[in-house]
């Protein structure tokens, strides 16, 4: 059954062999709904990242629901997307070496809606030659460095950049992309807010230059799941691309939201469903989802969900111990346990599929074609 992946109506949740993947979905169509709803209204374009969920069949989803396409992280993720359906796809890191290039003009020639982004003329002089050998011209849009990463300074370097790219015959400028990352994590709404203006600052001023310049840059792309309802305010900035908000986790929920000290604008809709299947006194209770069932980035472990005072710790590859001594309820040998995630977007990148689940009944099998694309 899990094989073919004919679930719906045949199997329950309590059947799923664990350590699994699940994503709840009533709350996963909520989050897509409010998002989506959240950029209608701000007049806002939408592109989620799929480097979070890395699944087609996602995207899919939030494509119906109104977004423009998707983000990808890397080259082989965007190939897997664009196997899967999603034909608008912005590569949100630059393409360079000869393998990477020849790859993205081979994939824009069957995807027109291919967008990549250059931060240097030389890696843009190589697109433009790759791109005149096949025939094809690129969408390219500017990198720019907000969070100390990938990126050109804004300002001058940003403008001589973009008067180098409307030179090369086989390069289209579409905008810029400016992802302050840092900022997405800060901790309380006003904190993090200044951190993020002060990020994007320069980079909606870079558009103004080219703008100037007469240089036309129709859209700002940015936006992280903890700044949407912050760069999506900001004047100047046209394209939002959050990717976490799908299914949320520990790491956001801490950060806090505009009324609240939990971030709760979106709801954790991916957990890891787990079994006890070791009860060695009556302190703890050993779990089959240890350290190859999470990320383990985060210094918070997972959380048992619907049982306060329940404390996970890792206890190795295969195995987690759960301290029960102060749970609010009961657990026995065979329980199945759901766990809320610390990090979502590596996590996921342990897995081969999603179970998508509503109420008790799995409806769906989801396979997470884009996991381990990291070229």
């Amino acid at each position: 059954m899990l094989a073919s992946g004919d679930v719906r109506g045949n199997l329950l949740k309590e059947d799923l062999p664990t350590p699994a993947l699940c994503v709840d979905l009533d709350a996963l169509e909520g989050n897509i709904a409010t998002m989506a709803a959240y950029a209608r209204a701000q007049g806002r374009a939408l592109r989620p990242h799929g480097k979070s969920h890395k699944c087609s069949a996602i995207a899919r989803l939030t494509l119906a629901a109104g977004a423009v396409g998707a983000c990808s992280a890397k080259l082989s993720e965007a190939e897997a997307f664009a196997a899967g359906g999603v034909e608008s796809i912005l590569v949100t890191t630059p393409m360079v070496g000869r393998h990477r290039v020849e790859r993205a003009v081979r994939l824009a020639t069957r995807l027109p809606g291919l967008i990549l982004v250059v931060d240097h003329a030389q890696n843009a002089d190589d697109l433009n030659a790759a791109a005149a050998t096949a025939g094809v011209s690129l969408n390219v849009a500017i990198d720019l460095n907000v969070t100390n990463r990938t990126g050109v300074t804004p300002g001058p370097d940003a403008v001589a950049l973009a008067e180098h790219l409307t030179r090369l015959p086989h390069l289209s400028f579409q905008g810029i992309q400016a992802y302050a990352g840092h900022t997405a994590h800060v901790v309380g709404f006003a904190e993090r807010a200044a951190a993020s203006h002060q990020a994007m600052a320069p980079a909606i001023a870079t558009r103004r230059a080219l703008e100037a310049k007469g240089i036309p840059c129709p859209w700002l792309s940015g936006a992280s799941t903890g700044t949407y309802n912050i760069d999506g305010e900001m004047d100047g900035v046209t394209e939002l691309q959050p990717g976490s908000y799908l299914f949320m986790d520990l790491d956001y929920n801490r950060i806090g939201s505009r009324n609240s000290p939990l971030y709760d604008d979106f709801a954790n809709s991916l957990t890891v469903l787990s079994t006890v299947y070791s009860m060695p006194g009556r302190e703890q209770a050993i779990l089959d989802a240890g350290l190859k069932a999470f990320a383990t980035d985060t210094p918070y472990p997972p959380v048992v969900r619907g049982i306060p005072g329940a404390l996970y710790s890792f206890a190795g590859d295969e195995h987690a111990r759960l301290d029960v001594r102060r749970a609010s309820l009961p657990v026995s040998l065979g329980d199945r346990l759901e766990l809320v995630i610390p990090h979502c977007d590596p996590t996921v990148n342990l897995y081969d599929r999603f179970f998508a689940i509503r109420g008790e009944q799995v409806e769906a099998l989801w396979r997470i074609d884009a996991r381990g694309m990291s070229t």
